[in-house]
């Protein structure tokens, strides 16, 4: 793919008259005054050699020269017509971005639409003056999801950055582009700190550990049978069926809790003391436990399951920072 410019030389006047066209969007529809068009290399040779036709023509009078020249022009400018169309009336927003911890990979969901009938070629997605990270064709109709990825360098928010959507479609004669910016936004966690250290198992301030139970147990699937399994829990119902014996399996609704404080951790600095809350929270998770937060300006009582880790893990990231977006 021909990305480079002829005119290269003046590419930074152009990008910094553009760039003061765009401003942040919440959905983003590509019209005539958004695209930019220039011959790419191959373009500017495509000229050359028609205008050296042309003359040679001129020169010896020769009509089928003319007629050749002038069919080859003609091809240029549509090639033009067509390249700057290709780009028209696509839709531009934002899709859904999953929060990262800090020091991952953060991939914004970018979709586009194209409300038209005709389908639109080779659209090429990337960074303001990075490499292209994704090539697609848009039919109609049916929305078209890529994803442009950036390091998630701090925790909080972090606002997806300005991007480029160009073509070269249909002979690679012309290089058409438009920038965009889109009103989108992602959490990103604080890293979670190294896996070896576990929050204190006593004190009512520092992650104090307490069982809570029921007294019941609750049905957590089948198995199956194994020897010396009491005949109390055979599956009856899959021994009706000619099925293997499988026998009920229960677990113990007893499950710790686990208070996650933010005083237990003495001697460290902030963004420390964060890691390790993370650290505490995505571990009490993996193993089923009730857990709470306690921080200095928030508390968050005592539960389990992904909507609390995400809570948690909210509060953590936003945590001393600007909460809105």
């Amino acid at each position: 793919m021909r990305r480079r410019w002829a005119i290269w030389r003046i590419r930074p006047r152009i990008d910094a008259w553009v760039l003061r066209r765009v401003r942040p969007e919440a959905e983003a529809v590509i019209s005539r005054r958004r695209v930019y068009i220039v011959p790419t290399r191959f373009g500017f040779g495509f000229a050359v050699m028609t205008i050296v036709m042309l003359l040679g023509a001129t020169n010896y009078s020769n009509s089928m020269a003319f007629l050749l020249g002038f069919l080859i022009a003609a091809l240029g400018l549509v090639c033009m017509h067509h390249t700057h169309a290709n780009l028209l009336n696509v839709r531009v927003r934002a899709g859904r971005t999953a929060a990262v911890h800090a020091g991952d990979t953060l991939r914004f969901e970018i979709v586009l639409d194209n409300p038209t009938q005709k389908t639109r070629y080779d659209l090429q997605l990337s960074r303001h003056r990075r490499p292209v990270v994704a090539v697609h064709d848009v039919t109609a109709g049916v929305p078209i999801r890529a994803s442009l990825a950036v390091a998630a360098t701090r925790r909080g928010w972090q606002r997806n950055t300005m991007f480029r959507i160009s073509t070269e479609f249909p002979l690679g004669l012309f290089y058409a582009w438009t920038l965009i910016e889109l009103d989108q936004v992602a959490l990103v966690y604080p890293r979670a700190a190294d896996a070896a250290s576990s929050p204190p198992s006593a004190g009512n301030n520092a992650g104090e550990l307490t069982r809570n139970s029921d007294g019941h147990d609750e049905f957590d699937g089948l198995r199956a049978y194994r020897p010396g399994d009491s005949p109390r829990r055979l599956h009856w119902k899959s021994l009706g069926k000619r099925q293997p014996p499988s026998v009920r399996v229960f677990s113990d609704t007893a499950s710790p809790e686990r208070w996650l404080d933010w005083d237990a951790l003495p001697g460290l600095d902030t963004e420390q003391r964060l890691s390790q809350l993370t650290r505490w929270v995505l571990d009490a998770e993996a193993a089923q436990q009730r857990y709470g937060l306690r921080l200095p300006s928030q508390r968050i009582d005592l539960d389990r399951g992904e909507v609390h880790q995400q809570r948690c893990l909210s509060a953590l990231a936003l945590y001393g920072t600007n909460p809105t977006r």
